[in-house]
């Protein structure tokens, strides 16, 4: 899009670039980490992460950034000031504001000491978690809670301290109408859960079986190169948690883990990965380092990689087309399994510990469970040693089951050594999102089933990339699912998608 020249904006925008590629660069430290940094090296590392990420917060709220952007909107109003700006442009500015505001609310040594309080306590998560001792993390997610609540209360909130952390990752949500659309969610997954419990037990031992390590790495890059992306701009590795982060619209790195008798893993977890990085590389470049080249919010995010991971990954059509290939890698575990057979195996649902290992119906309960206890310990009614004994009851009023262990009950998750408090319930949202926007897909494609069957991809991205990807940070999320569907966001679009799937699936009616 051409955008008309403002000096001020001109100006702006140059400071705006900049943030971002320091902010590209901190991300690829992250990656680094993650990846294939020695663990030796948390110590310099921390303090490079530390230093960047507080001077990335300056810049951000420097009194230059601040002095351009009064030029172009009222602090008071929000109406722009600026002529002859172009309707992206002006949409930028109001994000700037926006950005801005936020980012003005922390001070630089406190955004300095979260980088490196988390950093830190990213590996010592890891170790902890391995070792199954959870009193090694404890101190260092106490820090992190209390970090969190200062920063609730730097924000600001107007009912509960989780607010104003959620909102950085949704801001469209608040935590009462994340519980009012939890609730009925709840209520009626757990109906079908129990309603598939009574149903003939699917046999899915076969999946189960151990697969060599480097074999299940070509498997993994074989179904990210089936993606309908550009290979020269994203790569695929290993990490402890899988996870997909963008530098740019053409630098996308994602990754997966191994679990040895679960070979599925690392397939769903690339397709997830690779709906993430899909939507990162189909932002416009044109306006990069602008909002309108970012994310909307990570709900939205979330949609696109449960997308990919469970509304393609998961059908009929699509291991219709994959599964011979599939077969062929690993045909001392497949080659007499039919495809039918294999279907219903890898929609299995099953009560189990491991959120991202969690199947569809069981999936969004999880992340319900995450959010009550994150509120509780954000609003101080929960204390972290108390933590363990707390996942352990929810879990079982919730599944039924008792975790065996700490590694797979209250440490499975990356989330809160890195400080994110508030970001669980964007992964529901998500799925949420995720449906709605699908039912739209399949009133403009009725064939996609047909079409995926023959391997054919690039139309769903493609879709995807003009009614979501393109637009940024234009809309709200809010705006943007009654713009693709018509109709605000409801728990109701994804529960009948899981009925009306499981039902075939376990056959009842």
């Amino acid at each position: 899009m051409a955008l008309k020249k403002n000096s001020h904006y001109q100006q702006l925008l140059e400071k705006s670039k900049s943030i971002q590629i320091y902010n590209s660069i901190l991300q690829l430290l992250h990656w680094d980490q993650e990846t294939f940094m020695p663990s030796g090296a948390i110590g310099p590392r921390s303090e490079q992460i530390s230093l960047l990420s507080e001077l990335i917060h300056e810049e951000k709220r420097s009194r230059g950034f601040k002095a351009l952007l009064t030029k172009l909107i009222s602090f008071k109003t929000g109406a722009i000031k600026a002529k002859g700006l172009s309707l992206p442009q002006k949409v930028i500015v109001r994000e700037w504001l926006k950005d801005y505001d936020r980012a003005a609310k922390l001070p630089s040594q406190f955004v300095k000491n979260f980088a490196q309080v988390t950093s830190e306590a990213s590996q010592i998560w890891a170790i902890a978690k391995q070792q199954n001792n959870f009193k090694l993390f404890a101190p260092f997610l106490e820090k992190i809670i209390d970090l969190n609540r200062k920063k609730a209360e730097m924000y600001g909130y107007s009912d509960h301290p989780y607010d104003a952390l959620l909102e950085a990752y949704e801001p469209c949500a608040t935590s009462t109408r994340v519980a009012h659309l939890f609730e009925p969610l709840q209520k009626e997954l757990t109906q079908l859960r129990e309603k598939i419990t009574e149903s003939r037990k699917i046999d899915n031992r076969f999946l189960h079986r151990k697969v060599d390590p480097l074999l299940q790495q070509e498997i993994g890059h074989l179904f990210a190169n089936k993606m309908p992306v550009d290979p020269g701009y994203t790569r695929l590795d290993l990490s402890s948690h899988p996870f997909s982060m963008a530098l740019h619209p053409k630098d996308s790195r994602i990754t997966s883990r191994i679990i040895p008798t679960h070979f599925m893993s690392n397939i769903f977890s690339v397709l997830h990965e690779a709906g993430h990085s899909m939507y990162e590389m189909g932002l416009p470049t044109e306006t990069w380092g602008t909002p309108l080249s970012e994310s909307v919010s990570l709900s939205v995010h979330e949609s696109q990689s449960r997308w990919w991971e469970t509304l393609i990954g998961r059908s009929f059509p699509f291991w219709k087309h994959m599964y011979p290939a599939l077969q062929k890698k690993v045909p001392n575990l497949l080659q007499k399994v039919p495809l039918e057979r294999f279907y219903r195996a890898i929609n299995t649902v099953t009560p189990s510990f491991i959120r991202v290992e969690a199947d569809e119906v069981t999936y969004c309960l999880h992340v319900i469970l995450r959010f009550s206890i994150e509120k509780e310990l954000i609003a101080g009614k929960l204390s972290v040693l108390d933590l363990p004994e707390a996942w352990n009851a929810k879990f079982k009023e919730l599944f039924g089951l008792t975790p065996p262990n700490h590694a797979q009950g209250c440490l499975q998750d990356i989330h809160w050594s890195l400080g994110d408090f508030g970001y669980f319930p964007t992964y529901a949202l998500g799925n949420l999102l995720a449906a709605q926007f699908f039912q739209a897909f399949e009133k403009k494609h009725p064939d996609w089933a047909t079409r995926l069957a023959h391997g054919d991809l690039a139309f769903i991205r493609e879709w995807l990339k003009i009614h979501i990807h393109q637009h940024g940070r234009r809309y709200t999320m809010d705006e943007l699912v009654k713009r693709v569907s018509g109709k605000p966001l409801s728990h109701q679009p994804y529960c009948r998608y899981l009925k009306e799937k499981y039902a075939e699936i376990y056959r009842f009616e």
